[in-house]
């Protein structure tokens, strides 16, 4: 075992420190980069650098994107009255892989958590609001816990005045449980029965 080798445990040490990533699939993603040629290392290192020097944010709906406006928001095909809110960039694949929405997104960047220091001002909320004109229903498809719950009814609170219907997903996503986590089947559900917020 070559626990001695600065690199390798540089390596280790960077990969671990990704989300599900402990440190004997570090060792092993490692090892397994070690093991292939170099010009595998050298285009994954290429990649890399290419995907954070070129995603940037969308400048309408806050998804990532290697364009200032994403291919969504973008697109012709997508009902422009119906937004879908969620909190992050992920949650819009994992909607998109149900092939069940064809409006558009706004993704928040969090929920509200005062505990964290995480505020409606630091949220996407203003944006949200200023982009309400000729929407008729906002879907609020945040994760099942209690920070999302108060952030859904915020923005409930903000919108209702406006005359637009709001919806959240309907219940299938087991409390506690992300969006990313849920399989396209339990979303489709949860998108096709989703309930009006009161």
């Amino acid at each position: 075992m070559n626990k001695g080798v600065e690199s390798i445990e540089r390596m280790v040490d960077t990969l671990s420190s990704l989300p599900t990533i402990g440190k004997k699939s570090a060792r092993r993603l490692t090892y397994f980069i070690l093991n292939k040629d170099k010009e595998f290392a050298t285009k994954f290192a290429e990649t890399l650098v290419s995907l954070v020097n070129n995603v940037n944010l969308c400048q309408k709906c806050f998804n990532f994107t290697d364009d200032d406006i994403c291919k969504i928001c973008s697109s012709e095909k997508r009902k422009k009255n119906k937004l879908c809110v969620v909190e992050g960039p992920s949650d819009v694949s994992y909607i998109e892989d149900t092939n069940e929405f064809s409006g558009l997104y706004h993704v928040l960047h969090g929920v509200i958590n005062p505990m964290n220091g995480i505020n409606p001002d630091d949220l996407k909320i203003r944006e949200l609001i200023s982009r309400l004109g000729g929407v008729d229903e906002v879907i609020i498809a945040l994760n099942p816990n209690v920070e999302s719950d108060i952030t859904a009814q915020y923005l409930a609170n903000m919108i209702k005045p406006l005359g637009i219907k709001i919806t959240k997903l309907a219940s299938g996503i087991p409390l506690g449980t992300s969006i990313e986590y849920s399989d396209s089947a339990t979303l489709s559900r949860a998108l096709e029965g989703r309930v009006v917020i009161e």
